[in-house]
C-alpha cells in the first residue's frame, strides 16, 4: 500500500529499503493509530538528518493530498479511514470560554499537580485522577479534559494549560532561497529612501533627458546615492501550534534576513505569548535572551516591528498572572500587558502577521484581543504587501483589524 509513498520520497530524500521495512514493521505491530502518529514515526525513520525535515514535510503533504490520483478507490479509502482515526477531537460546547473564565483557578491546578507528583509511583492510562494518558484526568496527555495540564506527549484539544516538560524547537533557517523572491518583493514596499554620500551615482534617465534637450550635446547627471533607512525587527512565535507553519515562517525569515534592504535588521523568538523576555534562539535559553524592558530601551519607536504568530493560546496566557504555558515560568504580568506595551511604544510602526487566515466571522478570543490592539494581516504575499504599506504610511488611510474591532471589550 505504501510502496508508492516510499518511491515518491526516494526521489527527494536519501531513504533506503531497510528504513521502509522498519516503517512497515511499526505499522504491522499496531504502533501507529492516526495520521499525526504516522507523520512523526515516518519522519523519524526515513529522515536521516533534521535538515531534511522541510523536504519531508512538502513531500508528505503533496503525496497524500494527491492520493486519489495514485490509488484505486478502495485502497484510497483504506488509507484515509486508517489515517483519520481519532484525529479530530470533540468540539467544545457553546459557552465553554465563559464557564472557564468563571471557574478556572490556575494556582489551585498547579498545587494539585505538585501533590500528585509526590504520591504517584506508577504509570496510569485511561484514568480519571492520576497523571496519565488517554483518560479524562486533568494531568497528562492524549486525553479528553480541555481544562487540563499537558505533561509530555503532543497537543490533543490544543487547550492544555501548561507544559511541565522542557521543549526544544528548531531555529528558523536563514539559508532558504527557494520561493523567497515574491516575499522579498513584498518586503521592498517598506522603503524610506535617504540621500547619502557624494553626488557620484549616474542618473541615466536624467542624463538622456538633458542630452536630448541639448540637441545631442552630452550632459551627464550625477546624484547622491539613496539608501533605505528602515530598521526592522522580526519577532517570531515558534513551536506548538506554529509548527505546521514553520516552513512558511522560514521563507519570511530567510527573505528578510538575506536582504541588504534594511539599515538594521534584528530578530527574536517567543512562544505563544510575549512575556518578560525575548529569546535569541528557538531553544529559549535564558542566557541568550533580552529582557522586555531592555528591548524597549534598545529599540526606539523608529524601528518597524513585525510580529509573526497565530495568536492561538489559552485565554489565561493572555489575561492572567502566572498564565504562561510553561509550568515553572511565573510571569508576574499577564501577556496582554506586553502586547499593549509594544503597541504603545512602536505606535504605528508595529504589525502582526498571522499564518492562519483571518476570518472575522470566527475569530478565537485571544486573536480578537490581540488584533484589536495591533493591526493583524495574513501571512501571505498579499498580506505582507498590505502590512508593509501600513508601516510605510504610518497607518494613514488604512482600515485594519484595530478599526474593525473598535469598541471591543475584554
Amino acid at each position: 500500500m505504501f510502496i508508492d509513498y516510499f518511491y515518491y520520497l526516494k526521489e527527494r530524500l536519501p531513504v533506503s529499503i531497510t528504513e521502509y521495512m522498519t516503517l512497515m514493521e511499526a505499522l504491522d505491530k499496531g504502533l501507529i493509530h492516526n495520521m499525526v502518529q504516522f507523520y512523526y514515526v515516518s519522519r523519524s525513520i526515513l529522515c536521516k538528518n533534521e535538515h531534511h525535515f522541510d523536504i519531508y514535510d512538502i513531500a508528505f503533504a503533496n503525496f497524500f493530498k494527491d492520493a486519489s490520483l495514485k490509488f484505486p478507490d478502495e485502497i484510497k479509502q483504506q488509507i484515509w479511514d486508517w489515517l483519520e482515526k481519532d484525529l479530530n477531537p470533540p468540539e467544545l460546547p457553546d459557552g465553554f470560554q465563559e464557564f472557564l473564565n468563571q471557574h478556572f483557578d490556575l494556582e489551585e491546578l498547579q498545587k494539585h499537580f505538585e501533590e500528585l507528583l509526590k504520591k504517584q509511583d506508577d504509570e496510569h492510562n485511561f484514568g480519571h485522577h492520576w497523571i496519565g494518558t488517554q483518560g479524562d484526568s486533568r494531568f497528562g496527555h492524549s486525553g479528553q479534559n480541555p481544562m487540563g495540564m499537558r505533561v509530555g506527549g503532543g497537543s490533543g484539544l490544543r487547550m492544555a494549560v501548561q507544559i511541565a516538560q522542557k521543549r526544544i524547537f528548531q531555529d528558523y533557517r536563514k539559508d532558504i532561497v527557494l520561493d523567497t523572491r515574491q516575499i522579498k518583493v513584498a518586503l521592498k514596499r517598506l522603503r524610506k529612501l535617504e540621500e547619502i554620500g557624494k553626488q557620484d551615482e549616474l542618473n541615466m534617465d536624467k542624463t538622456i533627458d538633458k542630452t536630448a534637450k541639448n540637441g545631442g550635446d552630452i550632459e551627464i547627471v550625477f546624484e547622491k546615492r539613496r539608501k533605505n533607512n528602515v530598521k526592522l525587527i522580526l519577532l517570531m512565535d515558534v513551536g506548538g501550534s506554529m509548527t505546521p507553519y514553520a516552513h512558511l515562517v522560514n521563507l519570511l525569515f530567510s527573505a528578510a534576513n538575506n536582504m541588504s534592504h534594511w539599515k538594521d535588521f534584528k530578530h527574536y523568538y517567543f512562544h505563544n505569548c510575549i512575556y518578560e523576555s525575548l529569546y535569541l534562539n528557538a531553544q529559549r535559553n535564558p542566557d541568550e535572551a533580552i529582557e522586555f524592558d531592555e528591548f524597549l530601551k534598545k529599540y526606539d519607536h523608529k524601528y518597524k516591528l513585525v510580529v509573526v504568530g497565530d495568536a492561538a493560546m489559552a485565554s489565561w496566557e493572555l489575561s492572567e498572572r502566572f498564565g504562561s504555558i510553561y509550568y515553572y515560568h511565573r510571569n508576574e504580568m499577564p501577556g496582554i500587558y506586553y502586547i499593549k506595551e509594544l503597541a504603545n511604544h512602536f505606535k504605528d510602526n508595529v504589525v502582526w502577521l498571522n499564518p492562519e487566515l483571518i476570518r472575522m466571522e470566527w475569530v478565537p478570543w485571544t486573536r480578537k484581543v490581540i488584533s484589536s490592539i495591533i493591526p493583524m494581516f495574513n501571512l501571505t504575499v498579499e498580506g505582507i504587501e498590505e502590512a508593509m504599506d501600513y508601516l510605510r504610511k504610518g497607518g494613514k488611510e488604512m482600515y485594519t483589524t484595530v478599526q474593525m474591532l473598535k469598541g471591543f471589550s475584554y
